[in-house]
C-alpha cells in the first residue's frame, strides 16, 4: 500500500513537471523566430517597434522594467500587511472574529482581476491622483525623492498598478502565512512565555523563526502572482513604453503588452509576444529557484544556532 502511493505521488510530480516542460518548448519553438531575429536584443532592447517599415525593432527591457517595479511595489505593500492580518487571525483575534474575517479574505481572493482593474481605472485611478501630485510637490526640491515621486500626468502609473496588485495578492499571501503560523508548535509558544517573554517577543522568538520558509514561500508565490497579472494590470498601468526613474508615470508591462498587442499581431510579432511569455515563464522559475536557496541556507543557519 505504501509502495502504491508513494508510486502516485512520484508519478503526480513527474507529470507536473513534464507539463512545466512541455509549456516551456512549445512556447519556445514558437518563439524561436524572433530570437533569431532580435538575438540578445531581445532581453536588453529597449526599442518596440513591431510596425517599423523599415525593419521591425522587439526589445523587451522596458516592459520587464514596468513588470518588476509594478510587482516590487505591490509585494512590499502587500506581504507586510498581510504577515499583520495573519498574526492577528492566529495570536489575537477573538474567536467570534476570526472566522468571519477568514472568509471574508477568502472570498478576496475569487474577485475576478478584471473587476479590480475596473476599480482601479475608475476609482482609485482618479482619486489618488491629487495625492500624487500632493508627494511629488512635498519632494520636488529634495534629491532623488524628487526624481522618484515626479510629476503625475493621470491616475494611470506604475505605483497605482501596485496598489491593484497589492490588493490581488493579499488575500494568497495572508491565506499561506495564516497556515504557517497555525503549524507553530505551541510548546515552543508556552516554553517562551515561560522565560518571561511578551508576546511580541515570543512572536519574535518563536514564531517567526519557525515560519521563516513558509512566508518567503507565501511572499513569491505572490511576486509570481503579481508578475504574471494581466488584464488588472492593462488598465491601470498606461500602456506607455519608457523606463523612467519617476513611480509616479505610465509604463507597460510584460503581460501586459501580450494582451494589448496580441490580437492586431501576425507573424515575427506574434513570436515576439510570445517570446514574451517564454521570458517571464523563466523569471519566474528562476526567482522561484533563488527563493529556495534563500529558505534553504535560513534553516542550515537556524539548525546550527540551535545546535
Amino acid at each position: 500500500m505504501d509502495q502504491g502511493f508513494s508510486a502516485v505521488v512520484f508519478g503526480a510530480g513527474l507529470l507536473v513537471l513534464a507539463v512545466l516542460a512541455l509549456i516551456l518548448v512549445s512556447t519556445g519553438l514558437e518563439a524561436l523566430p524572433v530570437f533569431q531575429y532580435s538575438g540578445l536584443d531581445f532581453i536588453f532592447g529597449h526599442r518596440w517597434a513591431p510596425n517599423d517599415p523599415n525593419a521591425a525593432v522587439f526589445g523587451t527591457l522596458t516592459f520587464f522594467y514596468g513588470t518588476a517595479v509594478s510587482s516590487l511595489i505591490g509585494l512590499l505593500i502587500a506581504v507586510p500587511l498581510s504577515i499583520g492580518i495573519a498574526l492577528f487571525l492566529t495570536e489575537l483575534a477573538p474567536r467570534w472574529l476570526k472566522a468571519p474575517a477568514v472568509t471574508v479574505i477568502d472570498l478576496l481572493a475569487a474577485v475576478p482581476s478584471v473587476v479590480f482593474g475596473l476599480v482601479g481605472v475608475l476609482v482609485i485611478g482618479p482619486a489618488i491622483l491629487p495625492v500624487y501630485q500632493w508627494i511629488h510637490n512635498l519632494v520636488a526640491d529634495v534629491p532623488v525623492l524628487g526624481t522618484v515621486f515626479g510629476p503625475a500626468v493621470n491616475g494611470n502609473t506604475f505605483t497605482t498598478a501596485g496598489l491593484i496588485l497589492a490588493v490581488m495578492v493579499i488575500p494568497i499571501i495572508t491565506s499561506i502565512s495564516r497556515e504557517v503560523f497555525d503549524t507553530v508548535p505551541l510548546a515552543d509558544k508556552q516554553a517562551a512565555y515561560a522565560l518571561g517573554a511578551t508576546r511580541w517577543e515570543m512572536i519574535k522568538g518563536a514564531v517567526f523563526p519557525h515560519s521563516f520558509g513558509g512566508l518567503v514561500g507565501g511572499a513569491m508565490l505572490g511576486l509570481g502572482r503579481a508578475m504574471g497579472e494581466t488584464i488588472a494590470v492593462t488598465l491601470v498601468i498606461g500602456g506607455s513604453t519608457q523606463i523612467v526613474a519617476n513611480l509616479f508615470a505610465s509604463g507597460n508591462s510584460m503581460a501586459a503588452v501580450i494582451a494589448q498587442q496580441w490580437g492586431e499581431s501576425s507573424g515575427l510579432h506574434t513570436n515576439a509576444l510570445i517570446g514574451i511569455g517564454v521570458v517571464l515563464f523563466a523569471i519566474t522559475v528562476i526567482i522561484n529557484y533563488a527563493a529556495r536557496i534563500i529558505v534553504r541556507r535560513a534553516e542550515i543557519r537556524m539548525k546550527g544556532a540551535g545546535a
